[in-house]
């Protein structure tokens, strides 16, 4: 099958097209036939070298595809070869095939088409597990989301207020603010301009904060927080290492998580299984009632991931999901 390569692993690589073996269905597995396939900054980590797949993990980029059923293993009785679907992968989307546990399928919802699916799986379950999963998000609660032009950032303002949460968000043109407010955003911060931690304290702080920098913004990020508040930290592109003031934490009642969605078991009452039922009981509804709807970017063909990477992640001026369609 045709496949994406990663060529010189580290600073210098480079995605170029491949072929690989078809992959088989294990028991409780589907292979489905890849229609589109999402991107992700973990893809873009692993091909620099410091985001490995998790152990049994195909070595393929790519951690979420649309497309359909095309061969069933053992033991799954609930998923039909020909079922147009979308699924959250730990590896292997960038190609013709791939084989997934069938608990981490979904059907397409109503009002979203075969190739925008591929934009919903992997935001889809990133944002339930931290939103609601981890934090507890509420209705009448305040949201603070950094990075809210990205794929993430654009589908967690739309869950969000579609749970009746107020959104504040923080991004770094007026042109990503600008529609970052026509998903439901009322505070706009330009993080160029603007300090967030005044912004959001003038408001009475933040009950909720969805953080993809990490270090950098850690001891601000606790400022911000309002009292009984809960700060989630998903990724680390402003550094893994930073001091935390507990200081700061005990008056607030505050706390501080972690979480990755990659490494997370199948199955248990936090694994991919249980966090995709979550996405399809209270996340799917508000997609096909249009509460939410995928935001893609821009679409490249297959073979044209490298350039695909170079538009999300040299350029800087995407919004939403970039995906690739096989």
């Amino acid at each position: 099958m045709r496949a994406i390569s990663v060529e010189n692993e580290g600073p210098d690589s480079r995605l170029v097209p491949a072929t690989a073996d078809r992959p088989s269905p294990g028991p409780g597995e589907v292979v489905i036939a890849v229609t589109a396939a999402g991107i992700n900054r973990a893809d873009f980590m692993q091909r620099q070298g410091f985001y490995p797949p998790p152990q049994g993990a195909s070595p393929i980029l790519g951690l979420e595809v649309s497309g359909a059923v095309d061969e069933l293993g053992e033991g799954v009785t609930d998923l039909s070869v020909g079922d147009e679907v979308c699924a959250l992968l730990a590896g292997g989307g960038y190609a013709e095939y791939v084989a997934v546990p069938a608990v981490q399928v979904l059907p397409i919802p109503d009002g979203v088409d075969l190739v925008e699916a591929a934009a919903l799986p992997e935001v889809a379950a990133t944002v339930w597990s931290n939103l609601v999963l981890a934090a507890g998000l509420r209705s009448g609660e305040r949201l603070l989301i950094h990075g809210g032009a990205s794929g993430i950032g654009t589908h967690a303002i739309q869950l969000a207020r579609a749970l009746g949460v107020e959104v504040a968000v923080t991004a770094g043109s007026q042109r990503k603010l600008d529609i970052c407010a026509q998903f439901g955003a009322t505070t706009l911060i330009d993080y160029h301009q603007d300090d967030f931690v005044d912004t959001v304290e003038d408001l009475g702080g933040a009950d909720v904060i969805l953080d993809i920098i990490g270090a950098k913004y850690l001891a601000r990020n606790v400022e911000a927080l309002a009292s009984g508040g809960r700060l989630v930290i998903i990724g680390m592109q402003g550094g893994a290492k930073a001091e935390l003031d507990i200081s700061k934490l005990l008056p607030k009642r505050a706390s501080v998580t972690a979480t990755n969605l990659r490494g997370r078991p199948v199955d248990g009452p936090t694994g991919k299984g249980a966090i995709m039922a979550g996405v399809r009981d209270t996340t799917w509804p508000f997609v096909a009632d249009g509460s939410i709807r995928p935001v893609v970017d821009r679409t490249f063909p297959l073979d044209e991931a490298d350039a695909a990477h170079r538009h999300l992640f040299d350029d800087g001026a995407a919004v939403g999901k970039v995906l690739l369609t096989v």
